[in-house]
């Protein structure tokens, strides 16, 4: 018998493991614990919004559409601004603010009692959350670089999955019980427990925040510094406003999931509406085992693009499966809809994984506040028209399918060849 002193095949780490091994980094840590408490209370809110508009303060379902209509509208701007501001003032005191009036705001919902007061605190609401996020990316981006980053970006979205997902179990109990006692408590509870994650966030250290503000230099030198933020400004870079537009095209498929696919499996097919909350379950799973794992390596340009048009070919692929369950029997419709929510999820992590990359390595590292606040105002735009593009979609059948499988693919394939010609303009430039 031969003997080797080859070492045998690491056991692969689970989950759990990789999320405790991501966090040695002190910045990282305190953004994953924070966002593990503070999430839990979304969780909770998540769950019982809808109802608790409707049942306890007397909302028609119009109203309620309006008021998250509002409430996205206004983070189109908020998410612009929070970037803005992390370039100028402390990142981490903008995130602790923003966040705090978050949860401020989801105990504020106890006192709504009208469709005026309802839109008032959604909107407050809405502003905080879009501003917060912003200004966690730039923070992100200012505390990492290259891999680490988008290694940070999608342990925050794995313990943001597991954090939403316990939330909405401790939500389902205020809707067991189903009064209006029970829903201002839970929500209570909510807000509360936001806060708690909230207070996390003073761990921060002052390395996240931007650089000094310039004291005490003339005029001129003033004048200068000013002339050179306007020149790297985002809104002179076509190529990244484009990726901007693109990531929020694809990021309908959100829409899709959230409104789409409940409507289209309780009207248009004959599986158990019951489904529904199987599909945002194995949607979940998907997130929390493999958005650490697939990430990996997409902070190189050229991969991130790659991943990103795998992405696109899934995503087509799912929407032809979506519209094959209908007019089909019980169990064959169960099925090609458990498949199309699996490879639905699949492109949901794959484009997230390359969106991340791309939206990092492209943004000039002088201003990262500004760079992420426009990408996270155009996913808040696509975020916006994804309800309204989606039901348009289903209401005209396979052309509708059909339609939204291209509109994946062109945005995936358009995201992909940026990532081509600024690799290859980085292999020149090199």
């Amino acid at each position: 018998m031969i003997e080797t002193d080859a070492a045998p095949s690491p056991t692969r780490p689970s989950p759990a493991q990789r999320i405790a091994a991501s966090i040695s980094d002190p910045v990282l840590r305190v953004l994953v614990l924070s966002t593990l408490i503070g999430r839990v209370g979304r969780g909770i809110f998540l769950t019982v919004t809808v109802l608790y508009f409707t049942l306890v303060v007397g909302l028609s379902a119009t109203e309620v559409a309006l008021v998250l209509a509002a409430s996205s509208a206004v983070g189109v701007g908020a998410s612009l601004l929070g970037g803005q501001l992390a370039d100028r003032f402390s990142a981490r005191r903008l995130l602790l603010g923003f966040s705090a009036l978050s949860g401020l705001g989801l105990i504020g919902y106890v006192y709504a009692t009208s469709f005026a007061s309802a839109l008032l605190i959604a909107c407050v609401v809405g502003a905080a959350d879009s501003a917060a996020n912003a200004t966690r990316m730039a923070i992100i981006a200012r505390a990492f670089t290259g891999a680490a980053r988008v290694n940070a970006r999608a342990v925050l979205r794995t313990v943001t999955n597991i954090a939403i997902a316990v939330g909405s179990a401790l939500g389902g109990l205020a809707l067991l019980v189903g009064t209006a006692d029970a829903f201002r408590g839970i929500l209570v509870g909510a807000g509360v427990v936001y806060l708690l994650g909230c207070s996390l966030l003073l761990r921060l250290p002052a390395s996240v925040d931007a650089p000094p503000r310039e004291i005490g230099v003339d005029t001129s030198a003033r004048a200068a510094i000013t002339a050179d933020r306007r020149k790297r400004s985002p809104w002179r870079n076509p190529r990244y406003l484009a990726l901007s537009a693109l990531s929020a095209v694809f990021g309908i498929q959100f829409g899709l999931a959230e409104v789409g696919v409940p409507l289209w499996i309780a009207h248009d097919t004959n599986a158990p509406t019951a489904l529904v909350a199987a599909v945002l379950i194995l949607n979940t799973i998907v997130v929390i085992i493999f958005q650490v794992p697939l990430s990996r390596g997409t902070h190189d340009i050229r991969r991130a693009g790659v991943v990103t048009a795998w992405a696109g070919v899934i995503m087509a692929a799912a929407c032809l499966l979506y519209f094959a369950a209908s007019g089909t029997g019980v169990i064959a419709a169960v099925l090609l809809l458990l498949v199309a929510a699996l490879a639905h999820a699949f492109a949901e992590v794959l484009s997230q994984a390359g969106g991340w990359g791309l939206s990092f390595e492209l943004a000039d590292p002088a201003v990262p506040g500004a760079y992420q606040g426009v990408f996270s105002m155009a996913f808040s735009v696509g975020s916006m028209l994804a309800p309204l593009v989606v039901t348009a979609a289903l209401a005209h059948g396979f052309a509708g399918w059909a339609g939204l499988a291209v509109m994946f693919l062109l945005a995936a394939f358009g995201t992909d060849a940026i990532a081509r010609r600024a690799a290859r303009s980085r292999a020149a430039a090199v």
